[in-house]
Protein backbone atom coordinates (compact mmCIF):
# COMPACT_ATOMS: atom_id res chain seq x y z
CA UNK A 1 0.00 0.00 0.00
CA UNK A 2 1.61 3.54 -1.34
CA UNK A 3 2.02 5.86 1.49
CA UNK A 4 0.47 9.04 1.00
CA UNK A 5 1.10 11.15 3.98
CA UNK A 6 4.54 12.27 5.44
CA UNK A 7 6.24 9.13 5.49
CA UNK A 8 9.00 9.40 7.91
CA UNK A 9 9.60 13.30 7.61
CA UNK A 10 9.12 13.59 11.22
CA UNK A 11 13.00 12.17 11.59
CA UNK A 12 14.23 15.47 9.84
CA UNK A 13 14.38 16.26 13.77
CA UNK A 14 17.51 13.62 13.38
CA UNK A 15 19.13 15.77 10.30
CA UNK A 16 18.45 18.94 12.17
CA UNK A 17 20.57 17.84 15.02
CA UNK A 18 23.45 16.27 13.21
CA UNK A 19 23.47 19.51 11.36
CA UNK A 20 23.51 21.70 14.67
CA UNK A 21 25.91 19.93 15.94
CA UNK A 22 28.19 19.19 13.07
CA UNK A 23 28.38 23.23 12.83
CA UNK A 24 28.98 23.98 16.33
CA UNK A 25 31.73 21.60 16.60
CA UNK A 26 33.47 23.47 13.44
CA UNK A 27 33.17 26.72 14.91
CA UNK A 28 34.89 25.63 17.99
CA UNK A 29 37.93 23.83 16.44
CA UNK A 30 38.05 26.73 13.93
CA UNK A 31 38.18 29.31 16.70
CA UNK A 32 40.31 27.32 18.84
CA UNK A 33 43.02 25.71 17.07
CA UNK A 34 45.47 27.04 14.37
CA UNK A 35 45.68 25.32 10.76
CA UNK A 36 47.05 21.80 11.39
CA UNK A 37 47.64 22.48 15.29
CA UNK A 38 46.84 19.41 16.91
CA UNK A 39 45.37 18.70 20.96
CA UNK A 40 46.63 15.05 22.04
CA UNK A 41 43.85 13.39 23.46
CA UNK A 42 45.32 9.57 23.52
CA UNK A 43 48.47 9.56 22.88
CA UNK A 44 48.87 7.82 19.36
CA UNK A 45 45.78 6.95 19.07
CA UNK A 46 43.36 10.33 18.92
CA UNK A 47 43.75 14.07 18.89
CA UNK A 48 41.79 16.93 17.69
CA UNK A 49 42.95 18.71 14.70
CA UNK A 50 42.35 20.98 12.40
CA UNK A 51 42.21 20.42 9.02
CA UNK A 52 40.90 21.99 5.51
CA UNK A 53 39.19 19.51 2.78
CA UNK A 54 38.52 21.14 -0.63
CA UNK A 55 38.10 17.47 -1.99
CA UNK A 56 35.67 15.23 -0.89
CA UNK A 57 35.66 11.82 1.41
CA UNK A 58 39.90 11.02 1.95
CA UNK A 59 40.52 14.58 0.25
CA UNK A 60 39.49 12.93 -3.08
CA UNK A 61 40.22 15.65 -5.86
CA UNK A 62 41.41 18.18 -3.36
CA UNK A 63 44.77 19.27 -5.23
CA UNK A 64 42.06 20.25 -8.64
CA UNK A 65 41.84 23.93 -9.12
CA UNK A 66 38.10 24.46 -7.42
CA UNK A 67 35.59 23.43 -9.65
CA UNK A 68 35.46 20.18 -7.53
CA UNK A 69 33.88 22.32 -4.34
CA UNK A 70 30.50 22.96 -7.13
CA UNK A 71 30.56 19.59 -7.88
CA UNK A 72 30.41 18.15 -4.70
CA UNK A 73 27.97 20.77 -3.96
CA UNK A 74 25.67 19.91 -6.52
CA UNK A 75 25.71 16.19 -5.73
CA UNK A 76 25.01 16.94 -2.32
CA UNK A 77 21.76 19.08 -3.24
CA UNK A 78 20.89 16.05 -5.31
CA UNK A 79 21.35 13.19 -2.96
CA UNK A 80 19.67 15.75 -0.34
CA UNK A 81 16.45 15.70 -2.53
CA UNK A 82 16.60 12.29 -3.09
CA UNK A 83 16.97 11.55 0.91
CA UNK A 84 14.17 13.98 2.02
CA UNK A 85 11.63 12.34 -0.70
CA UNK A 86 12.60 8.55 0.08
CA UNK A 87 11.72 9.51 3.56
CA UNK A 88 8.76 11.03 2.79
CA UNK A 89 7.66 8.03 1.02
CA UNK A 90 9.07 5.26 3.73
CA UNK A 91 6.24 3.41 6.04
CA UNK A 92 5.66 2.96 9.53
CA UNK A 93 7.92 0.03 9.92
CA UNK A 94 10.93 1.85 8.68
CA UNK A 95 12.32 3.27 11.66
CA UNK A 96 15.97 1.65 11.14
CA UNK A 97 15.75 2.92 7.75
CA UNK A 98 14.39 6.60 8.42
CA UNK A 99 17.58 7.07 11.26
CA UNK A 100 19.70 6.01 8.40
CA UNK A 101 17.98 8.34 5.81
CA UNK A 102 17.82 10.85 9.03
CA UNK A 103 21.70 10.92 9.75
CA UNK A 104 23.12 10.78 6.12
CA UNK A 105 21.28 14.29 5.12
CA UNK A 106 22.34 15.84 8.11
CA UNK A 107 26.06 15.04 7.51
CA UNK A 108 25.36 15.85 3.86
CA UNK A 109 23.83 19.15 5.17
CA UNK A 110 26.85 20.19 6.89
CA UNK A 111 29.30 19.25 4.36
CA UNK A 112 27.41 20.86 1.90
CA UNK A 113 26.96 24.64 4.14
CA UNK A 114 31.03 24.50 4.57
CA UNK A 115 31.88 24.21 0.85
CA UNK A 116 29.22 27.18 0.02
CA UNK A 117 29.83 29.05 2.51
CA UNK A 118 33.36 29.02 2.84
CA UNK A 119 34.48 26.65 0.29
CA UNK A 120 35.87 24.01 1.98
CA UNK A 121 35.06 21.31 4.61
CA UNK A 122 36.55 22.07 8.49
CA UNK A 123 37.50 18.66 9.82
CA UNK A 124 38.71 18.50 13.44
CA UNK A 125 38.95 14.75 14.10
CA UNK A 126 42.14 12.78 13.96
CA UNK A 127 42.40 9.13 14.53
CA UNK A 128 46.01 7.92 14.17
CA UNK A 129 46.67 4.63 12.10
CA UNK A 130 50.08 3.83 12.18
CA UNK A 131 52.51 6.08 11.18
CA UNK A 132 50.41 8.48 9.18
CA UNK A 133 47.21 8.70 10.74
CA UNK A 134 43.58 8.35 8.77
CA UNK A 135 42.29 11.68 7.36
CA UNK A 136 40.78 13.89 9.29
CA UNK A 137 36.93 14.01 9.92
CA UNK A 138 34.21 15.59 11.39
CA UNK A 139 30.42 15.20 12.81
CA UNK A 140 28.82 15.24 9.00
CA UNK A 141 31.17 12.13 8.05
CA UNK A 142 30.53 10.57 11.46
CA UNK A 143 27.01 10.34 10.17
CA UNK A 144 27.08 10.00 7.15
CA UNK A 145 29.26 6.66 7.90
CA UNK A 146 26.98 5.54 10.42
CA UNK A 147 23.78 6.14 8.63
CA UNK A 148 25.54 4.46 5.32
CA UNK A 149 26.29 1.26 7.60
CA UNK A 150 22.68 1.42 8.78
CA UNK A 151 21.62 1.28 5.41
CA UNK A 152 23.96 -1.44 4.07
CA UNK A 153 22.66 -3.33 7.25
CA UNK A 154 19.28 -2.19 6.22
CA UNK A 155 19.65 -4.18 2.60
CA UNK A 156 20.29 -7.43 4.38
CA UNK A 157 17.39 -7.21 6.78
CA UNK A 158 15.35 -10.45 6.32
CA UNK A 159 11.98 -9.53 3.36
CA UNK A 160 9.45 -7.76 5.65
CA UNK A 161 5.56 -9.63 6.17
CA UNK A 162 3.54 -9.70 3.64
CA UNK A 163 5.96 -9.44 0.77
CA UNK A 164 5.73 -12.00 -1.98
CA UNK A 165 8.53 -13.27 -4.31
CA UNK A 166 7.16 -14.12 -7.97
CA UNK A 167 9.29 -16.77 -9.48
Amino acid sequence: MPNTGYGRLAWLWLSLLVLVVDQATKYYFEHRLELYEQIVIIPDYFSWMLAYNTGAAFSFLADSSGWQRWLFALIAVVVSVVLVVWLKRLGRDDTWLAIALALILGGALGNLYDRVAIGHVIDFIFVHWKEHGFPAFNIADSAITVGAIMLALDMFKSKKTGETVND
